[in-house]
């Protein structure tokens, strides 16, 4: 696929759990990556708002450019583009929490209110995803600490945490004042 940052190699992995098809973005040759630091690793759960149609409520658009952008410039890494709508709802629900949130909710007590997690998310097929590559040590790119102990408890060394700046606006600030106060991220 060819991306303002440049050419990637594309991968579907359709999960065992719930047949979702997951994308997978690879820049370079997997057996190149530095085996002592692993590969450049995004992990990025969808988001059609922010990722197609650049909704400045999130981050997240900016965040999957972000890391488009360092991968391609380092001339290899993975994207692992996992189909978990809105924190793991689903399309609608988060829509609904949306609608939460313009009255007065934050995204956890939106997603509270709707009879859900703060987060949903899971990140077992991230790990399997990553066994099929014989990734095993990654560089992180995230504010998430959630994500370190996942892939950690799956057996994925993190060996380095980057982050990833997103520039807050007078639409996205109370959401990552959320994100940090109430989820732990690092922002």
């Amino acid at each position: 696929i060819e991306t303002p940052s440049g050419v990637f190699r594309v991968f579907v992995f359709q999960d065992d759990v719930d047949n979702k098809e997951h994308l997978v973005l690879l820049r370079g040759q997997t057996g190149e990556f530095d085996s002592e630091t692993g590969p450049l690793l995004r992990i990025h759960s969808e988001c059609l708002t922010g990722d197609v149609f650049g909704s400045r409520r999130c981050d997240c658009g900016q965040q999957l450019e972000n890391a488009t952008h360092m991968i391609a410039a380092e001339g290899q890494g993975l994207i692992l583009y996992l189909r978990q709508e809105g924190r793991g709802i689903g399309l609608g629900n988060k829509l609904r929490a949306y609608e939460l949130q313009d009255k007065g909710a934050d995204t956890v007590e939106a997603n509270l209110s709707l009879g859900f997690a703060p987060d949903e998310r899971d990140y077992a097929v991230a790990a399997k995803i990553l066994n099929f590559f014989g990734v095993s040590r990654v560089r992180l790119l995230t504010n998430n600490p959630h994500k370190i102990e996942r892939l950690r408890h799956f057996g994925i060394a993190v060996t380095e945490r980057i982050p990833l700046v997103a520039a807050p606006d007078d639409f996205s600030n109370a959401y990552l004042e959320t994100k940090k106060s109430k989820l732990g991220h690092w922002l």
